[in-house]
Order: C-alpha cells, then structure tokens, then sequence
C-alpha cells in the first residue's frame, strides 16, 4: 500500500490543500475512541479515517476542517474566529483504511453534516461518515466558529456539496442536499453508489459552503442645535430677545448595522416658543436638496421620515418663534427644547438651549410668571404650569402622570425610555377579587384544563363572592391552588 501513495492524483489535491492541524482542541473533536493504524500498517478491516501518520493529511481522526471562501489553501483550520458575515467552506477527508490487498469495499457508505441553527457565539459543526459494514459504523469530527464578541448563526448552502474522488478530481461529484440531513448523502468512488474500495487512491474530499451570519445591533445617534433667523453658525444655546425669529436643526444618524424602516421624529416645543406653520424641511438621500415637509404634526405626534439603512442620516429643519415680551415671565427665561426620534428599535432625545431675557418693573412682578399666564395675578390659582404631552394638557406640569408612559401593561408606571418597558411581565398583576378570578381562569384553560374550565369558573366566582376586603389576597391563593390540585388529578 505505500508503494502506491505516490501514484495517486488525488493526493495532489491533498497536498495543494495544506492543512493546519490543531492540538488540544482537536483531540477532543473526533469519535469515538478507535483502533488506529499507520502508513506502514494499514487496517485488517474496513474502518474509516483511523491512519495518524498519513502524509498528504496527518491524524485522519481530525477529519473535518474549514477555511473562509476567499482565504488561501493552507488556512484550513478546526477553529475558526468569526468576525463578521462571510462564507465558508467545509472539507471532510474520506478514506477507508483497509488494506489494497484485502479487496474491502465499504457499502452504503454515506456522510452527513449537523449544522446548529440556534445564534450564539459558539457553534459547532460536526461531520460524519458510516458505512454498513465499516468498524465502527459511524466516525465522527468537528469544526467550530467562535466569536468574542458577537452573536452568529450557521446555514447550509444548498447545492454546494462536491465530492472529489481520483476518478473525478477536477469537477467533483455534485452530492445531494439530504448531506445536511439526518440521513446523509451517499459517497462512492468513480460513481455515487455508496461502495469506497480500501487504500489511498479510492480516498476523496467532499466540501460544502456555509453562510455565517452574525447577529446585528441598532444604534443610532440624535442631535439637536438652534440658531437666530439670518445668522449661520448652528449651536446647542443662543441668547435672543423676545419675539424673534429661531431655527432649529435635528439630525438623526443611522450608525448601527439594522434599516431603520419607520423613523418618527418629534420637536416638543417648550412654552413660550411656537412653531411657524409650514416650516419644516427636510434633507436625506431622497431628497439630498431638501424638501418642505407636507404637514404640521412635528410639534404635536410628529413626523414620518420613512426608512434608513446603516450608515444613513437626515437632518430637519423647522423654525419657530419666541414669545413677546408680556408673555414672557420677569427675568432669564431658559426654554429647552427637545426633539424625540423613535425608530422600530427605540428612541433617543436630545436638546437644544434659548434663552431670552425680560426686564419687569415691581408691578409686573406681582403677576403670573408662567409664560402664556403674566396677565394673571401670581397667586391666581390658574398661575401652574400646564403638561405639553398631547393629550394631557389639562394636566399641571408636575402631575405624576404629565409624561409618555410605558404601554405594556403592568408597567404603565415606567416611561417609554426604561428598558424594563420593553419586556412582558413575568407575573400577573395583582388586582381585585373578580379581576384575579379571570386571570386564573385564563391560566388553567390556556394550561390544557379545557374539560376543567367551566367547573374552576364555578368554583372561582363562588371563590370571589365570599371574600371580603380583609384577607382577600390569602383567600384567593387558597381556592387557586385547591383548583390547581384538582387539575393535577385530571
């Protein structure tokens, strides 16, 4: 048998690909534990890939190696760093080890590939070969992808697997897609009928490509920057006088790496700036010129800007007009506004300053220094500050609910902003008697306790009708779980 190594082309093949073997990682790869033989002394039966000094290839135990599409023959590897979406292919040497002079051919000799599909920074990917009469049956070995530092997931690409034999070194034999099933593709030599005779010229690669993809974040970044009618330079705080005439500028950045499909922004105006009416004007890649937008929600439930992919951006510019001088309250009037984007994946606000100062004599300091209210007295119990989220302005500003509030329910408390708004609740609310009577007649018929349902139903409104005020949460927990334990018996 090694007489004949030289004269084999597919070891060409080998060669060209120089593989880099991996100590450590790759001894805890392969399986199972298994008889091994040499060059010099091949197998007394058909076994698979069990030779540790083959010299186009190495330890044949480490049998399923990898390398990115574009990189060069001899960056095959059994761990593979990933850092970003690419394409792979995957290679699994094939060869039966018994000796020529034997006359053993493996049957239905078959390979599969287990490819995880869960995301995670770890995924490994396994290949295997049996044959019906092979010892042992099935032989397996690893590849894995790993990241540090990002999410990824792993998927077959159909129509990839070739399988290069001596008999067709050059194009390879197209192998079914079922490789990436359970029940595998049949391997063969000068043809794909499962039979692989022993020795090294009846040996083969077979390769396959997959897609990784690594999971993407959203980020994105809001600015917000004013400026007087007329002047150029763009800043976060200007001074100015009442009744003149103010820009406002809000950028909105896409530097993450998911499309934002629907971008809402909206300018809350403090009181004592209103906004001009048909002044917004928008810039983006649709329209790199500009373009006035067609209404006036910004102010109020603000504005579509439509979708932006990673590295896109937009800028809006509206103008506005600062109070007159009796609206104003006496002395520094510091006015911040704030502009609000809220894309698929959150929302972020930034600010911009202006101030304005009104001079008072001692007469018009005894009145309202609410700005919209300095004709009324300071103590008019009129004299409060009023809430400026739509819908709400009946509301003083320091009410509790003058806010946008999380709209999950549970946590109505929470604004919009708090992380904790974005999950469901793990426990049901606690509520009223009749109110925890539905909720735990919603859990036992959604748990599979339909033939129960009517008769838990009974039990809970009787359960409810006799419990007062005074020890009603006890009470409740009792009959749930007398309810429970019937259920269990059913």
């Amino acid at each position: 048998m090694l007489a004949k190594i030289n004269k084999i082309k597919i070891s060409s093949l080998i060669a060209t690909i120089a593989i880099v073997i991996l100590g450590g990682a790759s001894a805890l790869a392969w399986g199972p534990q298994r008889q091994t033989y040499t060059v010099e002394k091949p197998a007394d039966k058909i076994t698979f890939n069990s030779i540790t000094n083959n010299p186009n290839h190495g330890d044949e135990r480490n049998f399923t190696l990898a390398r990115r599409v574009d990189e060069g023959a001899d960056k095959w590897r059994d761990v593979i760093d990933v850092t970003g979406d690419a394409e792979y292919v995957v290679r699994i040497y094939v060869h039966n080890n018994a000796a020529a002079n034997l006359n053993l051919i493996a049957k239905n000799t078959r390979a599969s590939v287990s490819i995880p599909s869960q995301l995670s920074n770890s995924v490994t990917v396994q290949g295997q070969i049996t044959a019906d009469n092979a010892s042992p049956k099935q032989i397996w070995d690893q590849v894995v992808f790993k990241s540090a530092s990002k999410k990824f997931n792993i998927a077959y690409i159909a129509g990839s697997a070739r399988y290069y034999t001596n008999a067709n070194p050059s194009a390879g034999f197209p192998i079914s897609d079922s490789l990436s099933s359970n029940a595998g593709a049949q391997l063969g030599y000068d043809k794909i009928d499962g039979n692989i005779p022993g020795c090294f010229q009846y040996s083969g690669i077979l390769t396959f490509n997959v897609k990784v993809t690594t999971q993407k974040t959203s980020n994105f970044n809001v600015t917000k920057q004013v400026r007087k009618l007329g002047e150029t330079e763009w800043k976060k705080s200007i001074s100015v006088k009442p009744g003149d005439t103010i820009e406002y500028m809000l950028g909105y950045d896409n530097n993450g790496e998911v499309e934002h499909k629907d971008v809402n922004v909206r300018d809350i105006l403090p009181n004592g700036i209103t906004y001009v009416h048909n002044s917004t004007f928008l810039k983006n890649g649709s329209y790199p010129n500009g373009n006035n937008v067609a209404n006036n929600d910004i102010a109020t439930r603000g504005v579509s800007i439509g979708g932006y992919k990673p590295g896109a951006n937009a800028f809006i510019k509206i103008t506005a007009k600062v109070a007159n001088e009796k609206d104003l309250k006496c002395g520094v009037n510091t006015l911040i506004n704030t502009v609000r984007v809220s894309t698929p994946n959150g929302a972020k606000e930034n600010t911009a300053t202006v101030t304005v100062n009104r001079n008072c004599t001692l007469k018009e300091q005894e009145k309202c220094q609410v700005i919209g209210k300095t004709h009324l007295d300071k103590n008019d119990p009129n004299c409060k500050e009023k809430c400026t989220i739509p819908g709400k302005e009946n509301l003083d500003a320091n009410d509790p609910n003058c806010g946008e509030k999380c709209k999950i329910k549970g946590f109505e408390h929470l604004s919009p902003n708090d992380p904790k708004c974005a999950q469901i609740p793990t426990e049901l609310p606690q509520t009223g008697p009749v109110e925890s009577a539905i909720m735990i007649i919603a859990v036992v018929a959604l748990s599979g306790a339909v033939a129960y349902y009517v008769r838990s139903h009974q039990e809970l409104k009787a359960a409810t009708e006799e419990i007062g005020e005074k020890g009603i949460k006890e009470k409740v927990v009792s009959k749930v779980n007398a309810i429970k334990s019937k259920i269990s018996k059913k």
